[in-house]
């Protein structure tokens, strides 16, 4: 049975609509979606398995979301945990926004114009600007600086993922932790709150450089297929 798997959820329909998406990591394959994203919804995923097979599974990529790591304590209490950086700053992109949505309502009207329309300017790349984009992010950052706080915090929180040595990552997420802990931006703060709680996870990607971004184009084939399947609640299929 697989060494390591993915776990990832997708959205089908408005309203919250989601399905828990299982796949093998070395192979790609999915090995079982399921309807919802609930603790009931993986459980159900691990209760279809042998104790052999629970126990084979050595490291599981996932989001920071409470339910499945219920789920997975539960069944799989030896399997490592991994937080990857597509959810972790994911999660800070919308901590940057809201920021973003709280300066622009304190801005005075020019102030207003210049952050108005920023969002994507704020969550992109650096290297990915557009020439004429630059000059704008410029006097963003110059106008702002809390925007800049959490922009240059942004950045650095990149760096995380760099080290391979799980004492290395520590220490280094304790600092940024404590870089935003004292910038005083209370969404800054509390997602430095957010990350120390599960830093397990962060740090185990040091020992499973393992990500779920590779299950984007497996998310969006089932996307089709439940659309063509007309509401099949549970799909086992090998993609």
């Amino acid at each position: 049975y697989p060494r390591i798997i993915v776990v990832d959820e997708i959205s089908i329909r408005k309203r919250h609509n989601y399905l828990t998406v299982i796949a093998d990591w070395d192979s790609g394959r999915v090995l079982w979606v399921g309807e919802g994203r609930r603790y009931e919804t993986l459980r159900e995923f691990f209760d279809s398995l042998t104790e052999t097979q629970r126990n084979a599974i050595e490291a599981i990529a996932m989001d920071m979301w409470d339910p499945y790591i219920k789920a997975v304590n539960e069944c799989c209490p030896n399997a490592s945990i991994v937080f990857d950086q597509f959810h972790v700053q994911s999660a800070f992109s919308r901590v940057i926004d809201r920021v973003r949505n709280i300066e622009f309502r304190k801005a005075t009207k020019e102030g207003k114009e210049v952050i108005k329309g920023s969002k994507y300017l704020l969550l992109k790349n650096r290297e990915n600007l557009l020439k004429e984009e630059k000059p704008r992010l410029k006097s963003l950052l110059k106008l702002n600086k809390v925007i800049t706080t959490v922009y240059i915090l942004k950045d650095y929180l990149k760096k995380l993922w760099q080290y391979r040595y799980p004492k290395s990552a520590e220490n280094f997420l304790a600092y940024w932790c404590s870089i935003a802990e004292q910038s005083k931006i209370r969404p800054v703060m509390a997602f430095a709150r957010t990350l120390k709680r599960y830093a397990y996870g962060i740090i185990n990607h040091c020992r499973f450089p393992i990500h779920t971004s590779r299950m984007e184009g497996i998310n969006n084939k089932i996307k089709v297929i439940k659309r063509k399947a007309y509401g099949f609640m549970i799909l086992s299929i090998s993609l």
